[in-house]
């Protein structure tokens, strides 16, 4: 009975354990803390043994508790483990000096700050950011990798001098100077067109057509008899009467070259002896016409002022050019201007400015100017485009650094000094004149100070953000410090 008896106590006893394990680890009232501690031990364990024995340990950037004795990934994120730093045999003796947390951030968002721990927007717990030694000026520290990843240049600022070159594209035109309008001052009717299309040439004294003019035949009638009297008078002697009708002729000559009639028209009248019907009307200019009146000209009445054809000399034209409003300080009549076409590739002219209109184009915000150049050849036709270079003299011992180097918010613009090596400082400068990739700057740099050349856009923004960091965490302590007034209740 007694051996009975003590069988059945190790086997009720086996039967209550086995079944409190299950019931503990589905209750589980610790959560798994206990589970986790023992496992951080563990861990901490292996790393101090780790760190002794000198080995390469390995961790997860996301998951520090994740750590291995070689490479691998991360059982929880399936990232890349990375190595972690070995720490010297001091380090494990001494105890490490605490660093003062001096801000919290998002970890995937760094413009998130805050002055406790807590949860990001995104749901994930914010990382501590420790206050570091800072330098009294202002500026950023840039890693060393970051300078070599991102091929950051540096050059210094110089004093030299800066040719200004204005390039600007324009349209070839007629010179208006030697445009010349064909009309007639008296009343008639073409009855012969010896020119009838536009663009053909014509020289100086070509004849353009004839008219036939009723008050140019009663003109020329009464040359014929003012003459034919005067000459009656001579024969006779009277010298009075013959002073009058040379008088008279005189006058009558001169409304003929009033009406365009010339000297050896009116001898060539005076010959025949009697008028002519139809009158010759001869060009005044050498060029190509450019306008003519009508389709057809025989048989058309004109009325004195009456525009027939318009004459262009073309020995010389005119280039209309646009310059923008910051570049009219450089623009002077007489400047030399170079001009290329691309329809003769590899020519190029020389020519000045001739006139700068008095007004700004409010549209364009440009100033229309006009080159002249020479054209003996008549190679340059108008509406040709051109690409026009105007070069103004350089602007001497300015301080100049490339233009690339330059920050333009619209507000400002900036640069990145590099004050030592690897600090770096924003700084707002003044520009003046720029030309050939080089800018003037006037105020905020000296010469030898060594500015960025290229990535000064990440330089500046880290800046930025330490500034907008710093100027926050100002903002809440003096909050904390400073609480506002209870509200008065009555």
């Amino acid at each position: 009975m007694k051996s009975k008896k003590s069988i059945r106590i190790p086997v009720v006893l086996a039967f209550l354990a086995g079944a409190a394990i299950p019931t503990g680890l589905i209750w589980n009232p610790g959560h798994w803390n206990w589970a986790e501690q023992m496992m951080s031990g563990l861990q901490g364990h292996a790393v101090a043994e780790g760190e002794a024995e000198g080995t390469q340990l390995w961790t997860c950037g996301m998951h520090p508790q994740v750590i291995q004795d070689h490479p691998g990934i991360c059982p929880i994120c399936n990232m890349n483990l990375t190595p972690l730093k070995e720490s010297p045999a001091s380090t494990v003796s001494e105890k490490p000096k605490e660093k003062k947390i001096k801000y919290w951030v998002a970890p995937m968002d760094p413009n998130y700050i805050s002055d406790k721990p807590g949860k990001s927007p995104m749901g994930m717990d914010l990382v501590p950011v420790y206050e570091e030694e800072e330098p009294a000026a202002t500026g950023v520290h840039v890693d060393p990798n970051f300078i070599q990843n991102f091929a950051v240049r540096t050059t210094e600022a110089q004093k030299g001098s800066i040719p200004i070159l204005i390039r600007t594209i324009g349209t070839l035109d007629y010179n208006q100077k030697n445009i010349v309008s064909v009309n007639t001052k008296f009343e008639g009717w073409i009855e012969k067109a010896n020119v009838n299309y536009i663009g053909e040439s014509v020289k100086r004294g070509d004849v353009l057509f004839e008219i036939y003019s009723p008050p140019l035949v009663t003109t020329q009638q009464e040359y014929l008899a003012t003459l034919n009297y005067l000459e009656k008078l001579r024969s006779k002697g009277d010298g009075e009467a013959v002073a009058r009708a040379e008088s008279l002729l005189e006058a009558t000559r001169e409304r003929l070259h009033y009406w365009d009639i010339t000297d050896d028209q009116i001898e060539e009248l005076k010959g025949r002896k009697t008028p002519m019907r139809t009158l010759k009307i001869l060009s005044p200019a050498s060029g190509i016409i450019i306008e003519k009146m009508g389709d057809s000209l025989e048989g058309t009445k004109l009325i004195p002022g009456m525009n027939v054809f318009k004459i262009a000399d073309l020995s010389n034209v005119w280039v209309e050019i646009e310059v923008f409003e910051h570049q009219i300080q450089y623009l002077k009549l007489g400047q030399k201007a170079e001009i290329t076409l691309d329809a003769f590739p590899g020519s190029r002219w020389t020519g000045k400015i001739i006139y700068l209109n008095p007004r700004l184009n409010q549209k364009t915000r440009t100033l229309t100017a006009y080159v002249e150049i020479g054209n003996s050849d008549r190679k340059l036709r108008p509406e040709m485009y051109a690409n026009v270079e105007i070069r103004v003299p350089a602007v001497s011992g300015a301080v100049k650094i490339p233009s690339e180097a330059i920050l333009r918010t619209g507000e400002r613009n900036v640069v990145v000094v590099e004050k030592d090596k690897g600090f770096f400082e924003p700084r707002e400068v003044t520009l003046g004149a720029e030309g050939e990739g080089y800018s003037q700057v006037t105020g905020g740099l000296r010469e030898g100070e060594t500015v960025v050349v290229s990535s000064q856009f990440l330089i500046d923004s880290e800046s930025n953000l330490k500034e907008a960091i710093s100027k926050l965490l100002a903002a809440r302590k003096k909050e904390s410090e400073n609480p506002p007034a209870p509200e008065h209740t009555h």
